[in-house]
């Protein structure tokens, strides 16, 4: 992922508390519960899958951490590479 999270930006809470990855447009939409390590980044967990993201201004509203948040990032900053355990 080659996206920050910048909260109001392109980060917000969800309503909703399920895990989900959507295409909307030209943007991919991420639905996890985000955790903020004490190293300043956010890991946001999508069904099992840990994604990490770098924070950017404005800061992240406190009590988010632990919450579920959507995070939208434009199709061509998202890559996937298969994983096997």
């Amino acid at each position: 992922m080659d996206e920050d999270i910048a909260w109001a930006v392109n980060a917000r809470p969800s309503a909703t508390g399920t895990a989900e990855l959507r295409e909307d447009g030209d943007c991919i939409i991420f639905r996890g519960r985000l955790s903020l390590p004490e190293d300043g980044g956010a890991v946001l967990e999508v069904g099992g899958a840990l994604i990490l993201f770098d924070l950017a201004g404005p800061p992240v509203p406190e009590g988010v951490d632990g919450t579920w948040v959507e995070v939208r990032a434009a199709q061509d900053h998202v890559t996937v590479w298969p994983y096997g355990v």
